[in-house]
């Protein structure tokens, strides 16, 4: 039976399936040998709760502004942006008038969402 560029078959998959066993078996080996060889020395000082060498004071969950997560967020939202634009300005002149136009109504949402947050104060 001759295959065509749009047909596959079962065996065409065998090389995958066998790399992802291949991994998932290394992970779990790894995991395992890991627990039954390493220490189990437990102790109430290496139990105890500790960040960047400074003991712990207070309750984990006081509340923290949410300027800090609109913050982050706003980066990772620039970020994308970056993402979005290195391929097209690659490509910029492959694409022409009909690339151009598209990025242009892009950059032209994304600077209206930081003109309202510079407008609404939320960098300060």
């Amino acid at each position: 039976m001759e295959t065509t560029g749009t047909q596959y078959l079962p065996s065409d998959y065998l090389p995958i399936l066998i790399q992802f066993a291949a991994a998932l078996g290394f992970v779990i080996f790894a995991l395992v040998v890991t627990h039954l060889l390493g220490p189990k020395r437990k102790s109430e000082v290496k139990g105890a709760s500790w960040e960047s060498g400074v003991e712990s004071v207070g309750d984990a969950r006081t509340p923290i502004s949410y300027k800090y997560f609109i913050t982050a967020i706003l980066f990772v939202l620039f970020d994308i942006e970056i993402i979005f634009m290195y391929p097209w300005a690659v490509n910029f002149r492959e694409f022409g008038l009909e690339g151009f136009l598209p990025m242009m109504l892009f950059l032209g949402v994304i600077l209206a969402g930081f003109f309202y947050e510079i407008k609404k104060g939320i960098l300060k």
